[in-house]
């Protein structure tokens, strides 16, 4: 068993000291009308702070996979495979940004961006998991050994609810589709 890290900790505690506080907070305010469901409030901020926090998630995913990157490059192909699972990183990085970008203006383009950075989640996987098994020459059981599947298939899966609530909701429908939220700046409702 490996260790429990502060950041392992600060996840935990966003998935659920977040959730809590903001259902405690909704269960004091009075309810207000559809029409006042506008900007980034209620379950939608958890979304954004989320997708605030996924570039700087993947960031942190690159910079700890230096040692082993370091590792691989005297190996046959090795810079090869490094090279081009850093390129496949930094474009997955890059559609991340475009979509916090997206959503921070509240351009009418954000759900279906959303629904593209949804998809190539395992896309990104699936080429990189090829790539590495292609270029190295190592099995793709190996390099699925372990837990290395969990950790996109569990993305893959809470992604998945959060782009069925964008589709669903309400006041994201209210914050992205009318002109009056094209116009705005992002503030917290």
């Amino acid at each position: 068993m490996g260790t429990f890290s502060i950041g392992h900790w600060a996840i935990v505690l966003l998935m659920i000291g977040v959730p809590v506080f903001f259902a405690v907070r909704s269960a004091v305010k009075p309810s207000q009308g559809l029409a006042a469901l506008v900007g980034f409030g209620g379950w939608f901020m958890l979304l954004a702070i989320g997708q605030v926090l996924s570039p700087l998630r993947t960031l942190a995913a690159l910079a700890n996979s230096v040692e082993g990157y370091r590792q691989l490059m005297p190996q046959p192909n090795g810079p090869v495979a490094v090279y081009s699972e850093v390129a496949l990183n930094l474009a997955f990085l890059a559609l991340q940004l475009v979509v916090l970008i997206s959503m921070l203006r509240r351009s009418r383009r954000f759900q279906q961006l959303f629904l593209f950075q949804w998809i190539a989640i395992p896309v990104v996987f699936v080429v990189d998991t090829i790539l590495i098994s292609s270029t190295l020459g190592v099995p793709v059981s190996q390099i699925l050994a372990g837990d290395a599947l969990m950790t996109p298939v569990l993305s893959f899966i809470l992604t998945g609810a959060w782009v069925a609530y964008v589709y669903k909701s309400v006041r994201v429908k209210n914050t992205f589709g009318g002109e009056v939220a094209a116009g705005q700046v992002a503030t917290a409702a």
